[in-house]
């Protein structure tokens, strides 16, 4: 794999862990269960899919799931907000953990602009 793909696998693991740690912080002290359920699930998807694209077995389909990390990673951003804006996350928390979403969600927006059919 290339650097920049080490570099967006080892971001996509360190935000899933900042995703699993925020979901039982949210679950023990927040006692919030749905929402949070729906971040884990989304936010942990990221780096699957990124994972499986190491494996990919063409172009179209390193693409596909590429494309499904960033998509994943913009539901996540949606949770984010959503727990931010009921409550839930306070303003540092949740400014620290969106950046971290915003910084993937480049990472990925950038390689699927490098993936697009050139048009002429």
């Amino acid at each position: 794999m290339s650097e920049a793909g080490d570099l967006l696998l080892n971001k996509s693991m360190d935000f899933a862990i900042r995703i699993v740690n925020l979901y039982k912080w949210l679950c023990t002290e927040k006692k919030e269960f749905v929402l949070s359920k729906q971040l884990l699930r989304s936010g942990t998807s990221i780096g699957a899919n990124i994972s499986e694209a190491q494996s990919a077995i063409s172009r179209a389909d390193f693409a596909s799931k590429v494309y499904i990390s960033l998509k994943e990673c913009k539901e996540t951003q949606y949770w984010i907000r959503l727990l931010h804006r009921t409550d839930y996350l306070d303003e540092k928390l949740y400014i620290s953990i969106y950046n971290d979403s915003k910084e993937l969600a480049g990472l990925l927006t950038s390689i699927t602009k490098k993936l697009q059919p050139e048009s002429h």
